[in-house]
């Protein structure tokens, strides 16, 4: 369901809209790849997904996520995004509210319309990076919810759901391609809502390696 300050249990041709934008390769650099851009002025409300990201489906990323023209069209033509003022970064609304949802909680509900929540101080603060991995991120929601899949599933904990595996798994995977170094993505995964027990498995289950312990001073000869 995605990265949220209080989360539920926590085509034009063949290659797309025309012509494709290359990524681009800065290896270490951990920066989000050429050509992903964003409009960080829009302003509070609902948008088309593509004047929020232009060019999004252009990316060799969208490509890999969905490699049918047919299917990508669908997808960034038909999903929008909704900018709120509320502090949080991304999600997926619900199309309805989800039974068992915490009374606290208070989303954007959408019915019918794939819309993806975006905190307005994360679009315009936050870095190119973690915008790239959120909103890929939230398109893999997208695209497991249209297969019929369950994204709002409070029986199972956050690390341990297959949706979200398999949506950090893409992204993580996106962004080590673009050299962005495991400190990096480990970090990008220590979300507030985890406990660093459940940290460590969520790496471990998108193929980061551990975090190496910090190395043992040696004691000094008495």
């Amino acid at each position: 369901m995605g990265r949220m300050s209080a989360p539920l249990g926590a085509p034009l041709s063949e290659a797309g809209h025309g012509a494709a934008v290359p990524d681009g390769k800065a290896a270490g650099s951990g920066k989000a790849p050429v050509g992903f851009r964003v409009d960080r002025s829009v302003a509070v409300g609902r948008h088309p997904l593509l004047e929020v990201f232009p060019g999004l489906d252009l990316l060799a990323t969208a490509r890999r996520q969905e490699p049918a023209a047919s299917g990508r069209r669908r997808l960034y033509q038909t999903t929008t995004v909704e900018v709120v003022e509320e502090d949080l970064w991304m999600y997926v609304a619900p199309w309805t509210m989800p039974a068992g949802a915490p009374r606290r909680w208070r989303p954007v509900v959408s019915p019918e319309v794939d819309c993806i929540v975006l905190g307005a101080s994360h679009l315009r603060e936050s870095e190119e990076l973690i915008l790239y991995l959120d909103i890929f991120h939230e398109l893999c929601h997208i695209q497991q919810r249209r297969a019929g899949r369950r994204l709002f599933d409070r029986r199972t904990s956050y690390v341990r759901r297959s949706t979200e595996i398999e949506a950090y798994r893409f992204v993580i995977d996106e962004a080590r391609d673009l050299g962005v170094p495991d400190a990096t993505l480990r970090e990008y995964l220590r979300v507030e809502w985890i406990t660093d027990k459940e940290h460590a498995e969520l790496c471990t289950s998108v193929g980061l390696p551990a975090e190496l312990p910090a190395p043992r001073r040696r004691a000094r000869a008495s």
